[in-house]
Parts: structure tokens; sequence; C-alpha cells
């Protein structure tokens, strides 16, 4: 029977560890004076309420340089708050220690014994990285968001090929797009959990391995029934980049300069759809080529951002970097006390699926902020793949191009989401100015602004476009070509300013705030091109348009009352930040 004193019960306790009078977790923690966490509360620096998992400080540099600070970020993140209090609240026995050994006395308090960042210019940290580090890894995860946008839009031009070869209806054959986008909706959900407990390189191996896999197999399939199980799971396999590398961002920049990397992002999901049609149409009208090497193309793409991240990609989430500084302590110091907050807190893969999995659902649909963007955000991108069906009936069916020829007007929604990525740069500059004034504390509302301009003009190029289109004996082709450039425009002025003000609301739950707005809005995606050529032939294009306009008109004001209300939704929210 072990000695009361030496798992820390007085002397005089009645306890004894015995079947009739077992000895408990909370027996111990009840008499565990030692592991009293005391920490020099800075008003200004820190303020935190770990059960509700809200943070406020100056800049989240010097909230994770504080020990107690970090430690209690890293509860929310891996949600170990609930299950630590259900383990103190079991009064089953605990089990013994083995070979007769008694309990042993408390460590004490942990705090000396946890790393910590050194202060806000640790050179460690991914914020103060050299420019030229945070340009290479920047470029080599956008790389990986290009290979899964490329795949999502490059099959879509070998529909129609697919639809004779396998005798299926059009719609039918649609479905290799819809799946595919359907897995960018359920992937995300459990990738972006994951990278938040087990850093963002580990994440993006196996599932830009995954893409690759997938998409040969597609390229090489003999049925219909391969083609759609394959291109789902490609989708859903590689998803994880749509969700890791914002959140692989903003663990490198800081609020001064996380707009311009976001813009970077943004670039890729967007531009990546937009281009890849046509590529496809001219693969698709090479007699040597094929719908085959639609996939095989987007393969080789997913092989060239795999090995980057191989080679070239550090970890970048803040809590595995210490990790890491933990790791090499221990055994360089032989000090196994050593350890970083992050490896305080073990959970099963149940508690996994219960207390992380399920988060950017939750967060979804109990998150005012959360679900309102993201429904705005997901109407704008399943547009972004109903034009993949629109653009072919206007210039293919009614201006007469050939394949090929009419994807190239796509070209013209490029341009103006150039020009709508250059004006959100621009704006970045005024946040700057914001910020500075502020303190250094970010204004999330700040990043709205170009989202009311792009609103409206989107709203302006959806009626444009399908009124001048739906008339091509009497239109010239230029002139819905150049009504795809406000759309464009649009399209990256309002999903910008929603990335970065997600992320400047949930920061350390970026990923999983990112996993819920990635869930809506592929899943508008997926279904939106199901639907999109019955709409456009039975109303006319100029009716289908009107209707998509008209929609686009009713969710403008969204940005304008989150640019005056977002305080109040943010200071009651549970995973809101508060800087």
């Amino acid at each position: 029977m072990p000695d009361h004193e030496s798992i820390g019960l007085s002397s005089n306790d009645s306890y004894k560890n015995s079947p009739q009078n077992p000895i408990t977790t909370s027996d111990i923690m009840a008499n565990d004076t030692a592991i009293d966490r005391v920490m020099d509360k800075d008003p200004v620096a820190f303020v935190g309420d770990p059960e509700k998992g809200r943070f406020s400080g100056d800049d989240m540099d010097r909230i994770e340089s504080n020990d107690e600070a970090s430690r209690m970020m890293s509860r929310a993140l891996t949600g170990s708050q609930g299950i630590e209090e259900a383990a103190l609240a079991d009064e089953g026995p605990l089990p013994a220690m083995g070979n007769g050994k008694p309990y042993p006395k408390p460590v004490g308090d942990r705090a000396p014994y946890a790393v910590a960042f050194d202060g806000p210019n640790d050179p460690t940290h991914p914020h103060n990285w050299p420019t030229r580090t945070k340009v290479l890894y920047s470029l080599t995860i956008a790389l990986a968001t290009v290979s899964i946008t490329f795949g999502s839009a490059m099959f879509s031009t070998a529909t129609e090929v697919i639809s004779r070869k396998f005798h299926i209806g059009e719609v039918t054959a649609t479905l290799s797009t819809s799946l595919y986008v359907l897995g960018f909706a359920s992937g995300p959900i459990i990738w972006a959990p994951l990278s938040e407990l087990y850093g963002r390189k580990i994440v993006l191996i196996p599932s830009c391995f995954g893409f690759v896999c997938f998409n040969f197999a597609v390229g090489t399939a003999r049925d219909i029934q391969t083609i759609m199980i394959c291109r789902f799971f490609a989708g859903f396999i590689g998803a994880a980049p749509m969700v890791v590398v914002p959140a692989a961002l903003a663990d490198m920049f800081n609020a001064e300069f996380r707009g311009t990397a976001m813009n970077l992002f943004s670039m890729t999901v967007f531009g990546g759809p937009l281009l890849a049609p046509v590529i496809g149409g001219f693969i698709m009208k090479n007699s040597h080529m094929g719908w085959r090497w639609t996939c095989y193309i987007t393969g080789l793409v997913g092989i060239l951002s795999l090995l980057g991240i191989v080679f070239f990609l550090e970890e970048t989430h803040h809590p595995l970097i210490l990790v890491q500084k933990a790791r090499v302590l221990r055994r360089r110091t032989g000090n196994w006390g050593i350890h970083a907050p992050h490896e305080e807190f073990t959970i099963s893969f149940k508690e996994l699926a219960e207390k992380n999995i399920t988060r950017p659902l939750i967060m979804l649909f109990t998150e005012p902020i959360l679900l309102f963007i993201s429904i705005y955000n997901a109407f704008i991108y399943g547009l972004l793949y109903l034009f993949l069906t629109a653009y072919p009936l206007i210039f293919a069916g009614g201006y007469g191009f050939g394949a090929g020829e009419a994807e190239l007007p796509y070209v013209g929604m490029l341009i103006g989401m150039f020009i709508g990525g250059l004006m959100c740069m621009w704006w970045e500059q005024r946040f700057k100015a914001t910020l500075a004034a502020n303190g250094g504390k970010p204004i999330p509302e700040e990043r709205l602004p170009p989202m009311m301009v792009g609103s409206i003009v989107f709203a302006g190029g959806i009626f444009w476009l399908c009124w001048a289109g739906n008339y091509p004996d009497k239109v010239h082709w230029i002139v819905p070509t150049i009504g795809g450039a406000p759309i464009g425009f649009g399209l990256i002025s309002i999903f910008l300013p929603c990335i970065n003000y997600l992320v400047d609301c949930y920061l350390i739950f970026a990923a999983s705030a990112l996993a819920g707005n990635t869930f809506l809005r592929s899943t508008f995606g997926a279904v939106f091109p199901l639907f999109a050529t019955q709409m456009f032939k039975s109303m006319g294009i100029n009716w289908a348009g009107t209707l998509l306009g008209c929609v686009a008109l009713v969710l403008v004001p969204v940005p304008f009352l989150f640019y005056k209300y977002g305080p109040h939704f943010r200071a009651r929210s549970k995973y809101a930040f508060l800087l």
C-alpha cells in the first residue's frame, strides 16, 4: 500500500488505495497545493478566459511569449479543458504504478519547465523569419492551392466527351466536377483541426500525395464509376491546402502584412478555376491528348507542389515550433521535464472527433460572423463554378466559338480579378495606417470596405454579362467578355476581405473557421453546376442572370452590417479574439 505523503495526501487523510477506499485523482489534486499556477497578469499584454477560449492583448507575439497564455491557447486548440474537468471528476480507482511502487510526489509548478518564445522579437517565431524565407514558403504552399483549384475546373472541359464516351446524361457527367468540389466541402472539416493539433506540414504532405494518386487514378480509369469515386477522393483528400495554406500564412505574417499574403492565396483560389478551362479547352482540342491529359497535367502540378512541401517547407504552426524546441532541449540536457504547452494535453481519437473535428461545423452554425460571411462567400463561389457552364453556353452556343476559343473569354474575368486584387492591396496601406493609429491592434472590420465596393460591382457584372451574352446576333462578343471583368473584380474583392476578416477574428482558430467557411462555400460550388444548364436554357441567359444578379443585390448589405455591428458580435463570440 503506498504511503499517503508520497502521493501528496496529508498524513491524517483517511483515504487508502484499496478497492474499498480507492485513491482518486480528485483526492490528489485537492491536496496538491504545489500546482498553483500564478502568472504576472499584465492586463495590457494578456487577458484571457480559457473556458470561453477568448484572449485579448496588444499583440499575439506577446501572448505567445507568456507561459500561462501559451498554455491556455493550447488548451483551447486541443479542446482539453473539458477533458481535464471530466478526468478530475472521475471517482474511479487510479491505476497502480506497477511493481509495488508508491505514487510519486507531485512535481510542483510546471511553469519553469515550459518553453516559450523569447519575447516578441524571438527569431524562431515565424513572424520574425527573414522575408526571403517567408516568400519561399508562401510560394511553395500557394502552388499546392493552385494544383487543387486547377484540378476542380480543368476536368469540366471534358464533360461533353465523358457524356458521349460512357453513354450518360450531361448532368450526370457534370457530377465529375461537382463531386470533386464536394470533396472540398468535407475534407477541410478533418484537415483543419488536425493541422491545429499536429502542424501544417504534416497535414499537407499526405493531402498532396493522395491528391496526386487519385488524379492519376482518374486519368487511367476504364469506367464512369471509377472516375466519379476517384474525383471525389481527389477533392476530399487534396483539400487540405484550402484551409491549411491561409492558416500557415497567418502563422508567418502579422496583421500588418497578413492581408497582402492572403491576397496571394485568394488569387490561387479563384485564378485556378478560371485559368484551368482555358488550358483544358485546348487540351481537349488536341487529338493527340484528350480528356485523360486533363488529369495527368493536374497530377503533374500536384507532384511539383508535393516536392516543394517535402523539401522546402518548414513547420509554421507556433505551438508545434515550441514542441520542436522542447524536444531539442530534452535531448541535449537530459531533463525530461522540459516541455511545450502543447505537449501537456494528449487526446484520444474519440476525443479528437468530439472536441476538434466537430469544431468547424459547431463554429459555422453557432458563430453569426462566420455563418453570414460564409453564406455570402458560398454564393459567389457557387457562381464561380456556375459560370463554367454559362460561358460555354454564351460563347460556344451563342457565338459559335470552337473548343479552346470558347474558354478564352475567361481571361476577361481573370483581368477583373487582377484589378480587384490590386485594389485590395492598395487598401492594405490604409489598413496599416489604421493599425498604427490603434496602437498595433488590428480592427477586423477595417478589412471590409473593399468588400463593400466589390459587392456592388459584382452584381452589376452579372447583369452585364448575361444581358449582353443573350443577344449574340446583335451584340459583339467583346461586350460580354468585358462584362466578365467586373465579375472577376467582385469575386476577389469579396472573397479576400472575407478571408482576412475571419482570420483576424479567430486567429489561432483560423483553420477551423476557414474549414467551416470552406465547407459551406464548396457545397454551393458542388451544387450550382448541377442546375446551371437547365436554368440558363429554360429561363434564358438574360433572365437567369437577372435572378442571380438580384440575389447578389440582396447580399450587398452584408459587409455594411458587419462593419457596423461586427465588434458587438465578436464581443459575444466564444472563439473570437479581441486584440
